[in-house]
């Protein structure tokens, strides 16, 4: 059985999916990630705030488009965990 990881955001504000218009999204449904890799960002007051993985894995869906406002807590990304 395999073991799903909510990546939240940490404080409210703005969800980018990718760090310009013209860059590619940090992770899509299918990506690898390593645990500390960048999911996304938060803006708050024209300050971005990084949001990491947490653990390595799988993408397995993106619960938040791009440019979403966002609360503490959401949830953005679900990862499935990587056996070790």
């Amino acid at each position: 059985m395999s073991q799903i990881h909510e990546v939240t955001a940490p404080i409210p504000g703005i969800y980018y999916a990718k760090e310009s218009p013209s860059a590619p999204a940090y992770v899509e449904v299918g990506s690898q990630v390593a645990e500390g890799d960048t999911v996304g960002l938060i803006e708050v007051m024209k300050m971005f705030n990084p949001v990491t993985a947490g653990v390595a894995g799988t993408v397995v869906e993106l619960a938040v488009e791009h440019e979403d406002a966002v609360n503490a807590g959401d949830v953005l990304v679900k990862i499935e965990v990587a056996a070790s």
